[in-house]
């Protein structure tokens, strides 16, 4: 059964609303491929069954959209005005804990109902619900700190007990009794400096191995690699100025983690009106150390390209490959296309601070990293279903940060 024949097997008022909405859109709205055009008549069938509004329906619903935007794909398709348009008697009565509950579809509900499309088609029987967002739970965002080395005297112990008795010695058995032999005699313990000395983070330059606690593993590259640097495709879901500071832009961006939307602080009031800031999607730096901008922590910055001739002659924000996703990995083409990023960037080490001045857009407005030795040029891209080139909107020979 096609799309637009499922619509019309659906009760009243939501065949209404639907239709409303579909009847002057494009054809994007069923799907721009088979199998979104699929998932479009899976999701419509769904709407049409009065059990989609049942408990275990949502708690179903909110798993699927713990990490997406919209049901389908990466664009809003006429599955989600059915789900929303279906959801509505439930929601528009539902109390803050029971909201609460299923934090997913109550965001995704959210921002269903304030699309333009949605808001222009829905009479009466779909009035703009409020949530009250501020008194709900907030999730705790942590970052964990480096793993200290267990020390080994217990296994040092053990092994001295288990040992012909020959073998073992004092330094072995009682470390601390040596220590007060070396001090009658002079003498001191050579390994104990040692072990001081690897309990601090030493970084050496040249090319040297680094020894202590690094932050990394390893095998982590002494010298700062792009591939270093976790870029991903995020949408906004929500913006708004920050409360406290006129040039600050406070966003909700889903990068399609089962934590939900990262909050992120831009400094972009001055250059994109926050119209254009709306339901846009963008490349999301997302290993960066949490930062508190003027009272608000943000968990990851936004890719924007500035113009070459510098800021006043604007910014913009860098675009994902059409058809990407949030969550979508963001890799640079050539050796460094199979290397994992670092979970987070020690800011002493300033890897993105290294990296950074090769970021630009060639002629074509792709962006790319340029290595400053070799002039070798990385574009940036995605792989799967997303598969493309990332883009500044207009800008040729800008930088990106």
């Amino acid at each position: 059964m096609s799309s637009q024949e499922l619509i019309h097997r659906l009760a009243e008022p939501l065949r209404s609303l639907v239709l409303s909405v579909t009847k002057n859109a494009d054809s994007t709205v069923f799907g721009t491929s088979e199998q979104d055009a699929a998932d479009v008549v899976t999701w419509l069938e769904k709407a049409s069954k009065a059990d989609i509004v049942d408990q275990s329906s949502i708690k179903s619903l909110d798993a699927h959209l713990v990490s997406r935007t919209f049901l389908v794909s990466n664009y809003l398709t006429a599955a989600d005005v059915a789900v929303y348009g279906a959801l509505h008697p439930v929601i528009c009565t539902a109390k803050p804990e029971q909201y609460y509950s299923h934090p997913s579809v109550t965001r995704y509900f959210d921002h269903i109902q304030t699309r333009p499309q949605v808001r222009s088609a829905a009479a009466l029987p779909f009035a703009l619900v409020s949530f009250d967002i501020e008194s709900a739970p907030k999730p705790t965002r942590t970052v964990e700190p480096p793993k200290k080395k267990e020390k080994t005297l217990k296994v040092v112990a053990d092994a001295a007990a288990t040992a012909p008795k020959a073998k073992v010695t004092a330094t072995e058995v009682a470390p601390s009794a040596s220590d007060a032999d070396g001090k009658k005699s002079g003498k001191k313990d050579k390994k104990e400096p040692k072990e001081k000395k690897n309990d601090r983070p030493v970084v050496e330059s040249g090319g040297k191995k680094a020894s202590g606690k690094s932050g990394g593993t390893a095998n982590e590259p002494t010298a700062p690699v792009p591939s270093m640097i976790d870029l991903r495709v995020g949408h906004i879901i929500d913006v708004q100025k920050h409360p406290d500071a006129d040039g600050l832009y406070v966003e909700q961006i889903d990068i399609g983690e089962e934590t939900g939307p990262r909050t992120v602080v831009s400094g972009l009031v001055n250059y994109i009106p926050i119209e254009q800031m709306r339901d846009r999607p963008l490349i999301a730096v997302c290993n960066l150390k949490p930062a508190n901008m003027r009272g608000v922590k943000s968990f990851a910055m936004v890719l924007c390209a500035t113009h070459k001739d510098g800021k006043d002659a604007g910014i913009e924000i860098v675009d994902p490959p059409k058809h990407s996703k949030p969550g979508d990995r963001i890799y640079f083409e050539g050796p460094y296309e199979n290397d994992q990023p670092l979970d987070q960037l020690n800011p002493k080490k300033k890897i993105f601070e290294t990296i950074q001045p090769g970021f630009t857009t060639l002629e074509t407005r792709e962006a790319a990293w340029v290595d400053p030795v070799t002039k070798s040029v990385h574009r940036l891209r995605t792989h799967g279903g997303g598969d493309g080139v990332c883009l500044a909107p207009s800008f040729v020979g800008a930088s990106l940060s």
